[in-house]
């Protein structure tokens, strides 16, 4: 670092101030030591000559320090000045810009220089891209050139130019939709070069194999068990590698080539069968010789392009993402796809004449399903979707024409439900439906559930959810909800008439009382209650079925995707399905079936009719009984002091009651099932007992005659029962059991007891009453009732 010069000359000016003025220390310290002696001095020229070497190298250092101050205080004046100059050319230089800017921002110059140079800009643009364009033709010409000149020896090598061209038209079309559609021309041209450079190709190659055909008189001048020769597999692997990319970029199945190539003469031969003018093109020649050739076709050569072509397929397909594609693997398969395209035109031609005929689209897509179904299972046949399988000719007619399909079908399906509903029979009890101790449902009923799996057999094939379910809903639910609004109705009429309400409003027409006459209550209530027990067991049997399980699985999962939001189908919102299914749908349980909301509607009409039955039933028994329990004496006297039962006739008015009870016992054994039957004949005897407890054996006086025949007609009554109903006058066992204690004997006998002493203990107390009531078996009675029974004993008021 260089000293300033005033720092400089103030430190030399120090020192030689102090140099003159005081002693230097040193300076004595250095003479002192080499002069300690007189001898000393006898050297001291030499040590002034030391001295003066000395001082002349510092006297030449100091020169030099003082020649590199002057320099360094040169540089730095110099660079004082050079850094002022700067400085001042920086302001000068600001002051001219800010005075051009200013000239600049007040003048149109530059706007006008712009808009000079804007036309030869955009010139020489237009220049620039049509360069780039004529190139970019130039390189399409060249590449379609270079394919070209491959064919036919080398369609492998024909495929690097081609591909290069099919890249190009890709990338294109993309950078298009990204430019808002630009250069259409171009982009359309590129891709028309491209598709007919490939249709050239395949021209060009299949000409080559259909010359191979025609000199063997292709397939009329072939055996099925023939060998292709090695020119026609030479051929045929040809069209294959042509092929290849194609079939591995391609996101939709493409035919093979060399089997469409070869499947030309049979296209032919059906055009000519079945989409001409001769009988067999007629529509309903469709299902009957149309599908069963088509069939009978791929059949026949099967064998043949399996045996001869099937290794061919699987060493170029095999190591390919393709490799579990049955229509690139199978070549009975690949022989189908060429072939499907002929028949998709048959299938259109019959669905236009289905448009116009109705009955005969019907049966049409039956035929269609049934030929999907064959062409699956027979040929294995997965349409090139191996996960899903091949959707099948109906799909892809019900995709553009389901709405027509289901409004035929729906207006069949409720035609035919009013036929059956109009039928004379069809509200008679077919009591020939099912064996004995089982629900007998009307013959309507069981022709509802029939034309109901018709319905279902229709749509059970079709692949799409929404289609099966527009089935369900529109057509079969909507069957069986009317079907349930005519028991509903039923029954509010049946309560209508038997009400003293609604006679009194509505009255009662003549027709209606004789229709209620004799067991005409009872049959009314057994069709609704037996029809409405068949719906019920044919929906839950149908609920267990592996198709309407898989659609409740599959309505489950849609629903729990919506979150009970938006439609599961189309057109149909999550709450209408949920409404006209199951509540259950979208819940995490297990439970719920597609009828749910169906079977809850049927069961409470089943209900209904079921608790109106027992009601006409009891009403029928009051009827019958009443002469019995108003008229009969019971206290009439017998000379003998103990009377056999069994040696009595039955009361002549209960003849009357008992034809009654076995009519009614009869007619509703026949119509239904053991559970029901038993289920309702044990309310009703209950209400029976109730009835003669109350008005014969708690109303009545007996004498020991009158309560040995009150026990012979029970006995008549119990054993009716029995012979329906096995055990069945245990409905009965207390009165029973009462008209027992009634019959004690005035005197015993055998150690049996009498009536006084029966009457002594059961007035005692409620103890000694229990004992007796245990030891005679009478358990259903209490001491209470026991007490009023022995009163009723005309000998005990005496």
């Amino acid at each position: 670092m260089h000293l300033s010069e005033p720092a400089t000359t103030m430190a030399l000016n120090v020192s030689a101030h102090s140099y003159s003025k005081e002693p230097d220390i040193r300076l004595e310290d250095y003479l002192d030591d080499k002069l300690q002696s007189t001898t000393d001095f006898e050297n001291l020229d030499s040590l002034l000559a030391s001295v003066e070497v000395q001082r002349s190298q510092l006297q030449t250092q100091l020169n030099d320090a003082t020649k590199e101050l002057e320099d360094a205080r040169r540089a730095a004046q110099d660079r004082q000045g050079g850094l002022a100059r700067s400085i001042q050319e920086f302001y000068q230089l600001q002051e001219s810009i800010d005075v051009r800017l200013k000239i600049v921002a007040e003048s149109h110059a530059p706007d006008e220089a712009i808009r000079r140079l804007e036309q030869p800009m955009k010139q020489l643009h237009k220049v620039e891209l049509a360069y780039q364009y004529v190139s970019l033709l130039q390189d399409v010409e060249n590449w379609r050139l270079e394919a070209r000149s491959h064919l036919p020896q080398s369609p492998k090598a024909a495929l690097e130019p081609y591909s290069k061209l099919k890249k190009l038209s890709v990338r294109l079309r993309e950078l298009q939709k990204a430019a808002d559609e630009a250069a259409t021309h171009l982009v359309d041209y590129v891709e028309r070069v491209t598709e007919d450079l490939w249709n050239e190709m395949k021209d060009t190659m299949s000409k080559e194999l259909e010359n191979i055909l025609k000199k063997r008189n292709w397939p009329q001048g072939v055996d099925t068990n023939a060998e292709m020769d090695d020119e026609w597999l030479q051929c045929f692997e040809k069209l294959i590698d042509l092929q290849l990319p194609e079939v591995l970029y391609s996101e939709q199945v493409v035919t093979l080539l060399p089997f469409e190539v070869m499947a030309k003469p049979f296209i032919q031969w059906f055009r000519f069968q079945f989409m001409g003018n001769n009988a067999t093109s007629n529509p309903q020649a469709f299902g009957t010789f149309c599908i069963p050739q088509f069939l009978s076709l791929i059949d026949k050569w099967e064998g043949f392009f399996r045996d001869n072509v099937g290794y061919v397929l699987a060493s170029r397909f095999h190591e390919t993402k393709v490799r579990d594609r049955s229509v690139y693997m199978d070549p009975a398969c690949a022989l189908i796809t060429a072939m499907l395209p002929v028949m998709r035109e048959k299938v259109d031609a019959m669905v236009q004449h289905g448009l116009k005929n109705p009955q005969f689209l019907s049966s049409l897509m039956v035929q269609l399903m049934d030929l999907d179904d064959e062409i699956r299972s027979r040929f294995n046949y997965d349409g090139g979707d191996p996960d899903q399988g091949w959707a099948g000719l109906t799909s892809e007619v019900l995709d553009k024409h389901f709405d027509d399909w289901f409004k035929a079908e729906k207006d069949f399906a409720l035609e035919r439900y009013h036929a059956i509903m109009n039928s004379p029979d069809a509200r008679n009890i077919d009591y020939d439906y099912s064996g004995s101790g089982k629900m007998k449902p009307t013959f309507g009923a069981v022709r509802v559930t029939d034309l109901l799996k018709s319905v279902t057999s229709q749509y059970e094939r079709v692949r799409r959810f929404s289609h099966k379910l527009r089935f369900l809903i529109d057509i079969q639910l909507d069957i069986l909800d009317d079907y349930h609004d005519r028991f509903k109705d039923s029954l509010d009429t049946y309560y209508t008439i038997n009400s003293t309400l609604g006679r009194t409003l509505h009255g009662l027409t003549r027709e209606q009382a004789a229709a209620l006459e004799g067991t005409g209550a009872f049959e009314t209530l057994c069709k609704v209650l037996g029809s409405s027990d068949h719906i019920i067991a044919t929906l839950k049997d149908w609920s267990n079925e592996e198709f309407f399980v898989s659609m409740w699985e599959q309505l489950q999962t849609r629903a729990k995707r919506s979150n009970g939001d938006g439609n599961i189908a189309s057109g149909m919102s999550y709450e209408s399905v949920k409404d006209r299914t199951s509540a259950d749908i979208g819940s995490d349980g297990d439970g719920g079936i597609l009828f749910d909301e169906t079977i809850a509607a049927y069961a409470h009409r089943r209900k209904t009719a079921e608790e109106y039955l027992v009601t006409a039933l009891i009403d029928s028994h009051q009827k019958a009984f009443r002469p019995y329990v108003a008229k009969v004496q019971w206290t009439t006297i017998s000379d003998s002091t103990h009377v056999d039962p069994s040696q009595l006739s039955v009361t002549p008015e209960l003849d009357e009651p008992l034809k009654i009870l076995k009519r009614n016992l009869t007619f509703l054994a026949a119509a239904l099932s053991t559970a029901v039957f038993r289920r309702i004949w044990r309310e009703a005897l209950e209400k029976l007992q109730d009835m003669l407890w109350t008005n014969v054996l708690m109303t009545q006086n007996f004498t020991t005659l009158g309560a040995a025949q009150f026990v012979r007609d029970l006995e008549a009554i119990s054993s009716l029962i029995d012979r329906y109903i096995p055990d069945g006058s245990a409905a009965l066992g207390t009165l029973q059991d009462g008209s027992r204690l009634l019959s004690l004997p005035l005197e015993a006998e055998n150690g049996a007891i009498s009536l006084q002493q029966a009457s002594d203990r059961v007035f005692t107390d409620n103890t000694e009453a229990k004992k007796l009531l245990a030891e005679l078996g009478l358990e259903t009675l209490t001491p209470a009732n026991a007490r009023k029974i022995l009163q009723r004993r005309v000998e005990n008021s005496e």
